[in-house]
């Protein structure tokens, strides 16, 4: 068995399931009852629920955004700015951010969104 990423709680749960013999034995006995243990259905949700952060491939319109954003001098992070940001932010990491006048808040997105651009960039 090749080392897999998790995508979620679930599939941390299953390797950890598989690593002490816990999948094996409830594998054997959901065999021999004839049961489905809903082990595959339950890791499923549990990624959707629990998702890691694994960051989603730039949409053409994030990235031209992005490539005008990180082109121009920001004195300010105007609302409107943080709008559009905090959508290619959830389009990337499916997490919603809310608006905020902490500097240092949009310091660290803009520097996750920089890096998810700049790896597109590099691909491209």
């Amino acid at each position: 068995m090749g080392k897999r990423k998790s995508q979620g709680l679930g599939d941390s749960i299953e390797k950890f399931t598989e690593a002490t013999g816990i999948k094996a034995g409830v594998d054997k006995l959901a065999e021999a009852i004839g049961f489905d243990c809903g082990c595959e259905k339950r890791k499923e949700i549990l990624n959707k629920l629990f998702p890691y952060n694994n960051p989603q491939c730039l949409s053409i319109e994030d990235y031209q955004y992005l490539d005008q954003f990180f082109g121009a001098n920001h004195e300010s992070i105007t609302p409107m700015i943080q709008n559009d940001l905090s959508n290619i932010y959830f389009n990337v990491f499916n997490v919603r951010l809310q608006q905020t006048s902490c500097d240092s808040c949009w310091r660290d997105t803009i520097g996750k969104l920089r890096k998810v651009y700049m790896e597109h960039d590099n691909e491209a």
